[in-house]
């Protein structure tokens, strides 16, 4: 156990997946606070009982999922100057191995303020979704520009920026990355095993919602950080508006010029998926399930950037957008 490493995990309702989180980092953490929202399963009194510090937040105030790893880190001020933070969620399960790496990672690289490792799926089989999900987490180990919810960090650069903007419902990793490099700060994928994550997504609409999300995130990003030279999200939500509007329009367009022949157009989807399945790697069913929903969830992701728009037009906060 290292006295400069605590532990924020956060969750609603997680049941046997919180206790395998908790009991994953609590013997290897100085620290562990656990931060829950609105439980109806006994999830605070497991978390108290196994030893982790809880902090229940006010349900009244609207719930993100930053606002609770920023009152979890709220409560960790006690911590040295040089501490570590690992952020996990409560439906994972860290790696034996991980805290030690990643804390040894950070302590010999001074400038790195967060460094992520291979987050997998639990239960890849049960479900195209959850697969999907396992073939997405496989990002590139080196210097990167983000990380997501499972991360090490260090309490210094996390302090520094002022944490997480506790009123984005999605996106709120990418975004705090954004403001540590413009910082100077570095973030790092190492090649080692971090958690073990259980998605539990068995229906299309899940999935559905997952994307969408990822759309919410990609428009509030540009209207945050989307200006040279950090340009957030700009490229993924261009993507996703050419390939969600322009096929069906140029065929609405060309079908007053030559009839009902214009629908070919169409078949620039099929021919993306092709190409997508050549440049993917991984086995044949992989390839393909990925090349398909890539090329499907540009409609979700760019419901999400509508749902966004209408929004910041309303002057409203959204909602959060949940699929499980």
């Amino acid at each position: 156990m290292s006295a400069s490493l605590a532990c924020v995990i956060i969750g609603r309702n997680e049941g046997e997946r919180l206790r395998r989180c908790l009991e994953s980092v609590l013997p290897r953490s100085a620290k562990v606070v656990y931060v829950d929202s609105g439980s109806t399963d006994g999830s605070v009194e497991l978390a108290r009982s196994l030893g982790a510090e809880v902090v229940a937040l006010d349900m009244r105030q609207p719930f993100t999922a930053a606002r609770a790893r920023n009152a979890g880190f709220a409560a960790l001020q006690d911590l040295p100057v040089d501490a570590y933070v690992q952020f996990v969620d409560g439906d994972c399960e860290v790696r034996a191995d991980w805290l030690a790496r990643a804390q040894a990672f950070l302590a010999e690289h001074p400038k790195t303020a967060a460094v992520a490792g291979r987050r997998r799926e639990r239960y890849p089989e049960r479900s195209i979704y959850n697969r999907l999900c396992d073939m997405e987490w496989a990002v590139p180990v080196g210097p990167a520009k983000a990380c997501g919810g499972d991360a090490m960090m260090r309490a210094q650069a996390l302090r520094e920026v002022g944490g997480y903007r506790d009123d984005l419902i999605a996106g709120e990793e990418p975004e705090l990355c954004v403001r540590l490099r413009a910082r100077g700060w570095n973030i790092h994928v190492i090649d080692a095993e971090m958690t073990l994550h259980d998605a539990a997504m068995t229906r299309f609409r899940q999935w559905w919602l997952r994307i969408l999300r990822s759309g919410y995130a990609y428009a509030e990003g540009v209207h945050l950080h989307g200006a040279p030279p950090e340009r957030h999200g700009v490229q993924a939500l261009r993507s996703a508006l050419a390939w969600a509007f322009g096929p069906p329009l140029a065929t609405v367009l060309a079908a007053f010029l030559v009839g009902p022949w214009a629908l070919g157009l169409l078949g620039v989807y099929p021919l993306q998926m092709i190409r997508l399945f050549f440049r993917e790697r991984g086995d044949a069913r992989s390839r393909a399930l990925r090349a398909i929903f890539l090329v499907l969830g540009k409609f979700p992701e760019t419901q999400g950037a509508l749902r966004y728009w209408r929004l910041k037009t309303l002057r409203r906060s959204g909602p959060l957008i949940e699929y499980k």
